[in-house]
């Protein structure tokens, strides 16, 4: 989509660093943090959310890779959270898929 922030971050046309990068997907820092990690996931395909069906196989390995994520900023043995709002009720925002990776310090319980 020409006008999507996340496909023009995944093109290499805006933003800042990516900390992770491959074929599929693209992570870099939040530009708004929730938490000391807070890294969003995005494939570089435009989905709009989980409602336009991305294959199975892309969920999978974005889960693969918030792992690796986990691992390298160090939270995969303190816990952190995988995050993916679907649709502007569940705040999402920009209307790209993604999943936020966060983690880093004690994250509340429970649901809104």
């Amino acid at each position: 989509m020409d006008d999507c922030l996340f496909c023009k971050i995944a093109a290499g046309e805006l933003g800042g660093p990516l900390i992770y990068e491959d074929e599929q997907v693209v992570a870099f820092d939040d530009i708004s943090p929730q938490a000391p990690v807070h890294v969003l996931i995005i494939p570089r395909a435009h989905y709009t959310n989980l409602n336009d069906e991305p294959p199975a196989e892309l969920l999978s390995h974005i889960l693969q890779v918030a792992r690796k994520i986990a691992q390298m900023r160090g939270i995969d043995q303190s816990g952190y959270r995988v995050v993916q709002n679907n649709g502007p009720d569940a705040g999402q925002t920009v209307f790209h898929l993604h999943f936020h990776v966060i983690g880093g310090r004690t994250l509340a319980v429970g649901m809104a």
